[in-house]
Protein backbone atom coordinates (compact mmCIF):
# COMPACT_ATOMS: atom_id res chain seq x y z
CA UNK A 1 0.00 0.00 0.00
CA UNK A 2 1.04 3.61 -0.39
CA UNK A 3 0.37 6.22 2.88
CA UNK A 4 -2.41 8.73 1.44
CA UNK A 5 -3.90 10.10 4.18
CA UNK A 6 -3.27 10.89 7.60
CA UNK A 7 -5.37 7.97 8.89
CA UNK A 8 -2.99 5.33 7.52
CA UNK A 9 -0.36 7.21 8.67
CA UNK A 10 -1.54 6.84 12.22
CA UNK A 11 -3.11 3.20 11.38
CA UNK A 12 0.57 1.84 10.34
CA UNK A 13 2.50 3.88 12.66
CA UNK A 14 -0.35 2.30 15.46
CA UNK A 15 0.40 -1.20 14.30
CA UNK A 16 4.01 -0.86 13.95
CA UNK A 17 4.03 0.19 17.76
CA UNK A 18 2.46 -2.97 18.76
CA UNK A 19 4.75 -5.43 16.68
CA UNK A 20 7.50 -3.57 18.25
CA UNK A 21 6.30 -4.18 21.84
CA UNK A 22 5.80 -7.84 20.84
CA UNK A 23 9.17 -8.30 19.60
CA UNK A 24 10.70 -6.45 22.53
CA UNK A 25 8.95 -8.59 25.27
CA UNK A 26 10.13 -11.52 22.96
CA UNK A 27 13.98 -10.37 23.43
CA UNK A 28 13.39 -9.56 27.44
CA UNK A 29 12.21 -13.28 27.39
CA UNK A 30 13.99 -15.43 25.11
CA UNK A 31 16.60 -17.71 26.95
CA UNK A 32 18.26 -20.81 27.34
CA UNK A 33 15.60 -23.50 28.43
CA UNK A 34 12.67 -21.87 27.10
CA UNK A 35 10.19 -23.45 24.83
CA UNK A 36 9.48 -21.70 21.68
CA UNK A 37 5.62 -22.04 22.65
CA UNK A 38 6.27 -20.31 26.02
CA UNK A 39 7.56 -17.15 23.79
CA UNK A 40 4.83 -17.63 21.37
CA UNK A 41 2.26 -17.42 24.36
CA UNK A 42 3.82 -14.24 25.62
CA UNK A 43 3.74 -12.43 22.42
CA UNK A 44 0.19 -13.89 22.37
CA UNK A 45 -0.28 -11.65 25.43
CA UNK A 46 0.75 -8.88 23.86
CA UNK A 47 -1.35 -8.80 20.68
CA UNK A 48 -4.56 -9.60 22.27
CA UNK A 49 -4.34 -6.84 24.86
CA UNK A 50 -4.35 -4.06 22.06
CA UNK A 51 -6.97 -5.71 19.88
CA UNK A 52 -4.10 -6.74 17.36
CA UNK A 53 -3.89 -10.65 15.77
CA UNK A 54 -1.36 -12.31 14.23
CA UNK A 55 -1.24 -11.83 10.45
CA UNK A 56 0.19 -14.82 9.52
CA UNK A 57 -2.66 -17.11 11.00
CA UNK A 58 -5.07 -14.59 10.01
CA UNK A 59 -4.45 -14.71 6.33
CA UNK A 60 -2.96 -17.99 6.05
CA UNK A 61 -3.94 -20.33 8.58
CA UNK A 62 -0.41 -20.27 10.20
CA UNK A 63 -0.23 -22.51 13.66
CA UNK A 64 0.62 -20.01 16.22
CA UNK A 65 1.17 -16.07 16.59
CA UNK A 66 4.63 -15.48 15.71
CA UNK A 67 7.25 -16.76 13.39
CA UNK A 68 9.92 -18.21 15.45
CA UNK A 69 12.65 -19.77 13.44
CA UNK A 70 16.04 -21.69 14.87
CA UNK A 71 19.63 -22.13 13.71
CA UNK A 72 19.35 -23.31 10.36
CA UNK A 73 15.96 -23.06 10.31
CA UNK A 74 15.61 -19.17 7.97
CA UNK A 75 12.10 -18.47 8.54
CA UNK A 76 8.10 -19.50 8.80
CA UNK A 77 9.39 -21.90 11.99
CA UNK A 78 6.22 -22.82 14.23
CA UNK A 79 6.05 -22.63 17.97
CA UNK A 80 5.99 -25.47 19.60
CA UNK A 81 8.03 -27.88 22.32
CA UNK A 82 11.50 -27.51 21.15
CA UNK A 83 13.55 -26.36 23.72
CA UNK A 84 15.86 -23.64 23.25
CA UNK A 85 19.41 -24.12 24.06
CA UNK A 86 22.90 -22.30 24.50
CA UNK A 87 24.38 -21.16 21.37
CA UNK A 88 20.86 -21.06 19.61
CA UNK A 89 20.18 -18.88 16.82
CA UNK A 90 16.61 -17.61 16.98
CA UNK A 91 14.64 -15.37 14.70
CA UNK A 92 12.32 -13.97 16.02
CA UNK A 93 9.42 -12.84 13.53
CA UNK A 94 6.20 -10.23 14.51
CA UNK A 95 4.03 -9.82 12.03
CA UNK A 96 0.39 -8.83 13.12
CA UNK A 97 -2.84 -6.84 12.16
CA UNK A 98 -4.22 -3.88 14.29
CA UNK A 99 -7.80 -2.07 12.40
CA UNK A 100 -7.19 -3.27 9.17
CA UNK A 101 -3.27 -2.26 8.87
CA UNK A 102 -0.46 -4.98 9.21
CA UNK A 103 3.46 -4.45 10.04
CA UNK A 104 6.13 -6.67 9.92
CA UNK A 105 9.51 -6.83 12.08
CA UNK A 106 11.82 -9.45 13.09
CA UNK A 107 15.07 -9.58 14.38
CA UNK A 108 17.84 -12.38 15.46
CA UNK A 109 18.86 -13.12 18.90
CA UNK A 110 22.31 -15.64 19.96
CA UNK A 111 22.24 -16.83 23.07
CA UNK A 112 25.37 -17.68 24.93
CA UNK A 113 27.90 -18.87 24.19
CA UNK A 114 27.86 -17.08 21.10
CA UNK A 115 30.34 -18.40 17.98
CA UNK A 116 32.35 -16.33 16.14
CA UNK A 117 29.95 -16.92 12.67
CA UNK A 118 26.44 -16.44 14.23
CA UNK A 119 28.05 -13.05 15.87
CA UNK A 120 29.68 -12.22 12.53
CA UNK A 121 26.14 -13.37 10.61
CA UNK A 122 23.95 -11.26 12.89
CA UNK A 123 25.99 -8.19 12.85
CA UNK A 124 25.77 -8.30 9.07
CA UNK A 125 22.43 -8.63 8.66
CA UNK A 126 22.07 -5.39 10.82
CA UNK A 127 24.74 -3.34 8.37
CA UNK A 128 22.98 -4.82 5.24
CA UNK A 129 19.72 -3.84 6.69
CA UNK A 130 21.35 -0.22 6.95
CA UNK A 131 22.69 0.04 4.10
CA UNK A 132 19.42 -1.07 2.10
CA UNK A 133 17.54 1.52 4.19
CA UNK A 134 19.72 4.17 3.14
CA UNK A 135 18.93 3.89 -0.38
CA UNK A 136 15.45 3.32 -0.05
CA UNK A 137 13.96 6.54 -1.13
CA UNK A 138 11.61 7.62 -4.00
CA UNK A 139 12.82 7.55 -6.96
CA UNK A 140 15.46 4.53 -6.59
CA UNK A 141 14.56 1.57 -7.80
CA UNK A 142 14.38 -1.70 -6.04
CA UNK A 143 17.11 -3.22 -7.82
CA UNK A 144 19.41 -0.58 -6.39
CA UNK A 145 18.40 -1.21 -3.06
CA UNK A 146 18.95 -5.15 -3.13
CA UNK A 147 22.27 -3.96 -4.52
CA UNK A 148 23.01 -1.90 -1.73
CA UNK A 149 21.79 -4.59 0.53
CA UNK A 150 23.71 -7.51 -1.03
CA UNK A 151 27.61 -5.92 -1.30
CA UNK A 152 26.55 -4.80 2.48
CA UNK A 153 26.49 -8.74 3.12
CA UNK A 154 29.10 -9.83 0.92
CA UNK A 155 31.77 -7.00 2.58
CA UNK A 156 30.57 -8.43 5.72
CA UNK A 157 31.32 -11.98 4.36
CA UNK A 158 27.65 -13.10 3.87
CA UNK A 159 25.87 -14.42 1.62
CA UNK A 160 21.84 -13.52 0.46
CA UNK A 161 19.39 -15.56 0.24
CA UNK A 162 18.02 -14.99 -3.02
CA UNK A 163 15.59 -17.12 -3.10
CA UNK A 164 13.74 -15.14 -0.32
CA UNK A 165 12.37 -11.10 -0.62
CA UNK A 166 11.12 -8.75 1.31
CA UNK A 167 7.36 -7.44 0.21
CA UNK A 168 5.01 -4.88 -0.34
CA UNK A 169 2.74 -4.59 2.99
CA UNK A 170 -0.06 -2.19 4.71
CA UNK A 171 -3.97 -3.50 3.74
CA UNK A 172 -2.29 -7.33 3.09
CA UNK A 173 0.55 -9.31 4.87
CA UNK A 174 2.10 -9.67 1.65
CA UNK A 175 1.87 -7.15 -1.18
CA UNK A 176 3.52 -5.79 -4.15
CA UNK A 177 5.99 -5.71 -4.88
CA UNK A 178 8.84 -7.89 -4.26
CA UNK A 179 11.83 -6.71 -2.62
CA UNK A 180 14.62 -8.62 -3.47
CA UNK A 181 17.92 -8.18 -1.40
CA UNK A 182 20.44 -8.53 -4.49
CA UNK A 183 20.20 -6.64 -7.67
CA UNK A 184 17.35 -8.60 -9.45
CA UNK A 185 17.31 -7.51 -13.18
CA UNK A 186 13.50 -7.61 -12.95
CA UNK A 187 13.35 -5.79 -9.55
CA UNK A 188 12.53 -2.34 -11.87
CA UNK A 189 9.93 -0.95 -10.15
CA UNK A 190 10.93 2.48 -8.50
CA UNK A 191 10.09 3.46 -5.57
CA UNK A 192 7.44 6.18 -4.80
CA UNK A 193 7.06 8.63 -2.04
CA UNK A 194 4.11 6.91 0.47
CA UNK A 195 4.87 3.35 -0.33
CA UNK A 196 4.97 0.59 2.46
CA UNK A 197 7.45 -2.23 2.32
CA UNK A 198 8.60 -4.74 4.52
CA UNK A 199 13.07 -4.54 3.67
CA UNK A 200 14.30 -8.07 5.42
CA UNK A 201 17.52 -9.10 4.57
CA UNK A 202 18.42 -13.05 5.23
CA UNK A 203 21.50 -13.76 5.16
CA UNK A 204 24.15 -16.91 5.34
CA UNK A 205 27.86 -18.16 5.58
CA UNK A 206 27.82 -19.71 1.90
CA UNK A 207 25.30 -20.31 -0.62
CA UNK A 208 22.23 -22.30 -0.06
CA UNK A 209 19.41 -23.96 -1.53
CA UNK A 210 16.16 -23.44 0.52
CA UNK A 211 13.83 -26.26 1.34
CA UNK A 212 10.42 -26.77 3.00
CA UNK A 213 9.73 -28.89 6.03
CA UNK A 214 7.38 -31.34 5.86
CA UNK A 215 5.32 -29.46 8.05
CA UNK A 216 4.62 -27.50 5.17
CA UNK A 217 5.71 -24.06 6.29
CA UNK A 218 9.39 -24.20 8.10
CA UNK A 219 12.11 -22.77 5.46
CA UNK A 220 15.67 -24.06 6.43
CA UNK A 221 19.13 -24.49 4.52
CA UNK A 222 19.37 -27.31 2.37
CA UNK A 223 23.18 -28.26 4.25
CA UNK A 224 22.13 -26.97 7.76
CA UNK A 225 24.14 -24.07 7.66
CA UNK A 226 22.93 -21.18 10.31
CA UNK A 227 20.74 -18.47 8.90
CA UNK A 228 19.83 -14.84 10.35
CA UNK A 229 17.10 -12.44 9.35
CA UNK A 230 17.09 -8.83 10.50
CA UNK A 231 13.31 -6.62 9.24
CA UNK A 232 11.64 -3.20 9.40
CA UNK A 233 7.82 -2.11 7.89
CA UNK A 234 9.32 1.42 6.39
CA UNK A 235 7.37 3.85 4.37
CA UNK A 236 9.48 5.38 1.47
CA UNK A 237 10.13 8.78 1.64
CA UNK A 238 12.26 11.72 -0.47
CA UNK A 239 14.56 11.38 2.00
CA UNK A 240 15.24 9.10 4.81
CA UNK A 241 12.18 6.39 5.03
CA UNK A 242 10.21 6.64 8.02
CA UNK A 243 10.71 2.49 9.82
CA UNK A 244 7.94 2.29 11.59
CA UNK A 245 8.76 -0.90 13.38
CA UNK A 246 12.08 0.79 15.29
CA UNK A 247 12.29 1.06 18.93
CA UNK A 248 11.04 5.04 20.33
Amino acid sequence: MSIESDRDLAGMREAGRITTEALDVLQSQVAVGITTAELDAAAAAVLKRHGARSAPALVYGFPGTVLISVNDEIVHGIPGSRVLGEGDVVKLDVTLELDGYMADSAVTVVLPPVSAEARALQRAARIAFNRGLAVARAGTSLREVGRAVESAARREGAVVVRELTGHGIGRRIHESPNVPNWADPDARTVLTEGLVIALEPMLTSAPVRVVEDADGWTLRTHNRMLAVHHEHTIVIRRGTPLVLTAAA
